[in-house]
């Protein structure tokens, strides 16, 4: 329980930072610190567990005005569709070689953040008429990954909303949260129909992200100015990939 506790708070506090880092960091700390044997029921459990952390920070994020609630919830329409559509299809295929293709993936995101770091984005944007056939692209895109390999996908949240909207870090994290929430609930309601839920795991984690979660968006704030932000994003994604590539070959 206090392991569960301990990872929740990690999760909490990433969510709260980047948007991502705790869909990234969940499903690992599930499986190799905590000990959940079945990486399926690891997938499932970390999808509600992110889904109601996700939602404490966005609280959060809104009480900084950082959300943009338009993008979001057009991003995570879009994505909900693209969710439930991954997850049944990654119920079927090998569960340690859904970890590593999920740290290939991280890889690829990282280093697409770092060369981007420079840019601050615009601020005040919002979505228009003229950006939301991009935003729902991005987000049918994002939910059908999310769903697939059973995380928020925060941690292609953030990059996709900057990439459809160009709107800065701070509000990307904040905003992301919408979709992470969305896309986890359907996530882990897909997993939970098949009993791939821990539910008393579940709730011990998302006791710590709370609080974990407090934290993480006061540090975001901090950091929001400059590219520190998104190097923050990039080196969170590269060691965490790097790992789940090492345990996951290793248990193929």
């Amino acid at each position: 329980m206090a392991l569960g506790a301990l990872s929740g708070g990690v999760v909490g506090f990433s969510l709260g930072l980047v948007g991502g880092g705790g869909s990234i960091l969940a499903v690992p700390l599930m499986v190799y610190l905590v000990g959940v044997s079945s990486p399926h029921v690891a997938i499932g459990t970390s999808a509600l567990a992110v889904a109601a952390n996700a939602a404490s920070g966005l609280l959060q994020h809104a009480r900084e005005r950082t959300v943009r609630w338009r993008c979001g919830l057009v991003y995570a329409a879009a994505g909900i569709v693209g969710a439930f559509g991954g997850s049944t299809l990654g119920k079927s295929v090998d569960g340690h070689k859904l970890l590593f293709l999920f740290a290939l993936l991280m890889l690829v995101v990282g280093a697409l953040m770092l060369r981007g770091r420079r840019n601050q984005g615009t601020p005040g944007v919002q979505c228009t008429r003229t950006n939301a056939p991009k935003v729902l692209g991005y987000g049918f895109g994002t939910g059908a990954f999310s769903g697939f390999f059973g995380i928020g996908g925060g941690f292609l949240i953030v990059p996709g909303l900057m990439a459809a909207t160009d709107m800065a870090m701070i509000n990307a994290v904040g905003t992301s949260l919408v979709a992470v929430t969305a896309f986890g609930l359907t996530t882990a309601a897909n997993y939970a129909f098949s009993g791939l839920v821990d539910w008393v795991l579940a709730g011990t984690f998302i006791v710590g992200g709370v609080i974990g979660g407090f934290f993480g968006t006061r540090l975001a704030k901090r950091l929001s100015g400059g590219g520190q932000l998104k190097t923050v994003f990039a080196v969170l994604i590269f060691v965490v990939a790097i790992y789940m590539l090492w345990r996951s070959w290793s248990a193929m």
